[in-house]
C-alpha cells in the first residue's frame, strides 16, 4: 500500500510538522518527521484540519485505496500482471514525451491523467467486494447472535431442571455431585469453605447440602421424610388380590403353666427340655400344618417376668391369643397381665385350661376366676372359647386347633401374596460366624432372597433365608416366620420391615430414620399427665389409659371406681391394668406399648422399673393420699393441673443387718445399691414393694465416724428418725423434692 511521509503531508496541507505530530499524539500515535503514515492516520490528520488542499491528494488517496484493495483482495496469481501493465503504460507515455523536449513539470501534469481511464473499473470491483464483505460480516453477526440465543435457551433449560432437583435429607458427597452435575472435587471444595471436611462417600447434612447447591448457582429443595414414607407405600395394583392366610397365634400365660409343653405337643418336638431351666428364653416362631393342609403360625412368648417386653411385642403382631391356665393352679398375677396385654391390642382370646389330668385339677374354678376378669365362657352365655386340654398327653389338643382355625375364619384373615413383602421383626441375635440374624414374620407380599429391605433404622439385602426347621428357603409368603441373614446392623425386635426398590434407597431411608430417631430421643417422651388436656384439645387423645398399683386390694378397687367415673365426653378413662404390689418393669413396658400413665398408691417402682421408665420416658405418678391422685387426674382432664412436686431419688440402700443400741434405737447396717445416701435427707422404708415408713435419715455413719453421704458400693449405718422396726431385706430410699411447672 502506498504511504505518505509525515513531513510531505504537512507540506501539502500547509501546516507545521509539529501540529501534525500533536494531532497524532492526541490519538496515542507518536511519529517522527520522516515516518510513513498509514491510511487511518492520514484520515485522522485530514479530519482534524477539515479540508483537502489539492486534487492531487484526493487522487493519491484514491490510488492508494485502489492499490490497497488490489493488494488485499486479488489472489497472488493476479497481482504481477497488473503491475506489469502499469509499468508498460508509464514507459509508453515517457517515450511519447521524449521528442518534445519540455521541462520536467509539464510531463508530470500530463502523466497524471494517464492512469485515470483504467481507474473506474477497479472502483466498481472494490464496491462489489466491499458489499460482499458487508454481507459476510452480517452473516457472521447473525451466526453469533444465533449462538448467543441458543446458549441462553440452554441456560434457561438448565435453570428449569435445577429448580426441580430435590436433595434427600441424607446424601453423600458423590450423590450430591451427581445431582448438581458438577465434579465431586467442586462439592468438597465448597464444603471446605463452610468448615466441613468430608470424603467422597461421607454423608452431608441436608442444610449444608442446600447451602452448597446455592453456592454453586443451583436452586434446590430438601426432600422431606414424608415424601420418603410415600415411596414405601406403593399403589397396590388391582390384580393383586388378597387371599386367606394362616392365623398368627401367640401363646401366653403364667410361668410353668405349660405353654411350651403345649407347643411341644403340637409341633411334636422337644423344645421344653432344651430351654435353660425349662423356661423359654426367647421368642420362638413355628408353622404347624394340619393333616388337611391348613397351617397355623405359633409364637411362643415367654411367661417369666423378665421377658414381659417381648410378650408385649408378641401381642402386637398376632391375630389370636391362646391363654394357658393350669387347672390345678388357677389365675396367677402374670395371667392377669397376659389378659391385659391382649386386651390393650384388641386381640381375641381363647383359653386353654391345661393340666386337667393332674389330681386336684378344677377347670370350673378357672372359669369362675376368669369370668370375674371379664372372660365369660360360651357355655355360660359369654363369647370366650374355653378348651380343657392336657399338653402332656395331647388330650383335646386337636380340638383347640380346630377352634383356632374356626376363629380365624370368623376374623376373615387375608393378605396379598404378590408384590413386595412387609412384616415385623420378632427376634434378633448376633452370630459370630453369620453376623446379624433376624427372625421375621411376613405379613404382606412375598419375601425373596436378594430383596433389599429396611427395618427401623437399619437396612440390608436378604442373603439367605431359613424356615423354623432350619431348611433353606428362596421365598416366604404371608404368616411365614423366617430367619434371615444380610442386615448391616441388628434391627430392634418389634420393628416393621419393608422391601424397597434397591439397596441405595434402603440406605437412604434407614439413614433418615436414624437421624429422626436421634432428634426424637432428645425431645420425645411418653404421655405425661401435664399434656393430657392439650392432647384432648388437639383431638389426639380420646382415651386416657392408666395402670394402677396399690398397697391393698381395697385401695385398688376404690381408685379404679373413682378414676373411671372421671370420664368425659371428650375423653374416657380406661384402667388397662390394676394390681397390688410394687411397680415392676412389666408395668413400665405395658405403659410404653399402650401409651399409658402409671399411678402408684403407697407403692414404689423397683430399680429396674426406674431405669426402664427413664429410658422409655414413661410417666410414673406416686401418691400416698387417694384424693390427690383423683384430683390430679381430674385437673389434667380439665387442663387445671397445678405446679407439681417432683421427687428426685438420690439413692437406695439394702438393709443387711440390724443393731439395737441403748439410748439410740435400731440402726440399720446397709449396703448402697444405687446413687448415694445423704444425711438429713428425706427417706422411705420399702418392704416387698410397699412403703412402710416415710421420714428422714437422722444419722449416717461409716465405721465409727459421722459422714455427710455414702456413695454406691459402700456400707454404712443408717438411723431413721422416730422409727425402729427395720428388718433385713428392707430397702431404704433416699430422695429430695423439687418443684416443677407443668409443661402445658
Amino acid at each position: 500500500m502506498g504511504k505518505v511521509r509525515l513531513q510531505d503531508l504537512a507540506k501539502k496541507l500547509g501546516v507545521r510538522v509539529k501540529d501534525v505530530q500533536e494531532v497524532l499524539k492526541e490519538w496515542g500515535i507518536e511519529k517522527s518527521n520522516f515516518a510513513y503514515l498509514e491510511e487511518e492516520e492520514i484520515q485522522i490528520v485530514l479530519d482534524h484540519f477539515g479540508k483537502e488542499t489539492t486534487q492531487e491528494i484526493e487522487e493519491e488517496k484514491k490510488e492508494e485505496k485502489v492499490e490497497s484493495v488490489q493488494e488485499k483482495e486479488p489472489t497472488k496469481e493476479e497481482k504481477p500482471p497488473q503491475k506489469v501493465k502499469e509499468e508498460e503504460r508509464r514507459k509508453e507515455t515517457k517515450k511519447e514525451e521524449k521528442p518534445v523536449h519540455k521541462p520536467n513539470p509539464v510531463p508530470q501534469v500530463v502523466a497524471q491523467p494517464a492512469p485515470k481511464p483504467p481507474s473506474p473499473p477497479p472502483t466498481q470491483k472494490v464496491e462489489a467486494k466491499e458489499e460482499k464483505k458487508a454481507q459476510k460480516e452480517e452473516e457472521q453477526i447473525l451466526k453469533k447472535l444465533e449462538k448467543q440465543i441458543e446458549k441462553k435457551q440452554k441456560k434457561e433449560e438448565q435453570e428449569e431442571e435445577i429448580k426441580i432437583v430435590q436433595i434427600p435429607e441424607i446424601v453423600t458427597v458423590r450423590e450430591l455431585a451427581e445431582l448438581l452435575r458438577v465434579p465431586p472435587n467442586m462439592v468438597m471444595a465448597e464444603l471446605l469453605k463452610k468448615g466441613v471436611l468430608a470424603t467422597i462417600n461421607q454423608t452431608v447434612p441436608s442444610e449444608v447440602a442446600l447451602q452448597v447447591a446455592e453456592a454453586l448457582g443451583f436452586l434446590a429443595e430438601i426432600k422431606k421424610e414424608e415424601e420418603e414414607k410415600e415411596t414405601l407405600e406403593e399403589e397396590i395394583p388391582d390384580h393383586w388380590e388378597k387371599l386367606p392366610r394362616p392365623p398368627i397365634v401367640v401363646v401366653m400365660g403364667h410361668v410353668d403353666h405349660g405353654k411350651t409343653t403345649l407347643l411341644d405337643t403340637i409341633r411334636k418336638t422337644n423344645v421344653a427340655e432344651k430351654e435353660k431351666g425349662g423356661i423359654t428364653q426367647h421368642i420362638g416362631a413355628s408353622v404347624v400344618q394340619l393333616p388337611d393342609g391348613r397351617k397355623i403360625t405359633f409364637l411362643d412368648t415367654p411367661g417369666h417376668e423378665a421377658f414381659t417386653s417381648l410378650r408385649a411385642r408378641g401381642a402386637q403382631i398376632t391375630d389370636i391369643a391362646v391363654l394357658v391356665v393350669a387347672a390345678d393352679d388357677g389365675v396367677m398375677p402374670q395371667t392377669v397381665e397376659a389378659i391385659n396385654h391382649a386386651r390393650a391390642f384388641n386381640v381375641p382370646i381363647i383359653v386353654a385350661v391345661n393340666k386337667i389330668d393332674k389330681p386336684g385339677a378344677d377347670p370350673q374354678r378357672v372359669r369362675r376366676e376368669l369370668s370375674e376378669l371379664g372372660l365369660i365362657p360360651e357355655e355360660w352365655g359369654g363369647d370366650t372359647i374355653f378348651v380343657d386340654i392336657s399338653a402332656k398327653t395331647g388330650q383335646n389338643v386337636e380340638t383347640l386347633l380346630e377352634y383356632i382355625l374356626l376363629l380365624a375364619e370368623i376374623l376373615e384373615l387375608k393378605a396379598r401374596v404378590e408384590g413386595p413383602a412387609k412384616g415385623t421383626v420378632i427376634e434378633v441375635k448376633l452370630d459370630k460366624q453369620r453376623g446379624p440374624v433376624a427372625t421375621l414374620i411376613v405379613q404382606e407380599g412375598t419375601l425373596k432372597v436378594g430383596d433389599p429391605v429396611v427395618a427401623g433404622t437399619t437396612y440390608g439385602k436378604i442373603r439367605a433365608m431359613f424356615d423354623d426347621k432350619g431348611r433353606k428357603l428362596n421365598s416366604a409368603g404371608p404368616s411365614t416366620p423366617v430367619e434371615v441373614l444380610g442386615f448391616e446392623e441388628l434391627p430392634m425386635a418389634g420393628d416393621t420391615f419393608t422391601v424397597v426398590e434397591d439397596e441405595k434407597k434402603a440406605r437412604q431411608i434407614a439413614e433418615i430414620r436414624k437421624q429422626k430417631k436421634e432428634q426424637q430421643e432428645k425431645l420425645s417422651r411418653g404421655l405425661m399427665l401435664e399434656d393430657v388436656f392439650k392432647k384432648i384439645e388437639e383431638g389426639e387423645l380420646n382415651e386416657l389409659r392408666l395402670i394402677l398399683k396399690t398397697d391393698t386390694i381395697g385401695s385398688l378397687e376404690a381408685l379404679e371406681k373413682a378414676l373411671t367415673e372421671l370420664s368425659r365426653s371428650e375423653v374416657s378413662v380406661r384402667i388397662l391394668h390394676g394390681a397390688v404390689g410394687g411397680i415392676t418393669e412389666n408395668d413400665v413396658m405395658l405403659a410404653k406399648a399402650s401409651q399409658a400413665i402409671i399411678i402408684g398408691f403407697n407403692t414404689r417402682p423397683d430399680l429396674k422399673a426406674k431405669e426402664a421408665a427413664e429410658s422409655e420416658k414413661v410417666d410414673i405418678r406416686l401418691y400416698s393420699i387417694i384424693y390427690e391422685a383423683i384430683e390430679d387426674v381430674k385437673n389434667a382432664l380439665r387442663g387445671l393441673l397445678k405446679p407439681i412436686q417432683k421427687e428426685v431419688v438420690l439413692g437406695t440402700a439394702e438393709v443387711r443387718a440390724t443393731f439395737k443400741i441403748k439410748g439410740v434405737g435400731t440402726v440399720a447396717g446397709c449396703y448402697v445399691l444405687d446413687g448415694k445416701i445423704v444425711r438429713n435427707a428425706n427417706a422411705r422404708l420399702i418392704r416387698d414393694g410397699v412403703v412402710i415408713y416415710t421420714g428422714k435419715i437422722e444419722s449416717l455413719r461409716r465405721f465409727k465416724e459421722d459422714v455427710q453421704e455414702v456413695a454406691r458400693g459402700f456400707e454404712c449405718g443408717v438411723k431413721l428418725k422416730d422409727y425402729n422396726d427395720v428388718k433385713v431385706g428392707d430397702i431404704i430410699e433416699c430422695y429430695e423434692v423439687k418443684l416443677e411447672k407443668p409443661s402445658l
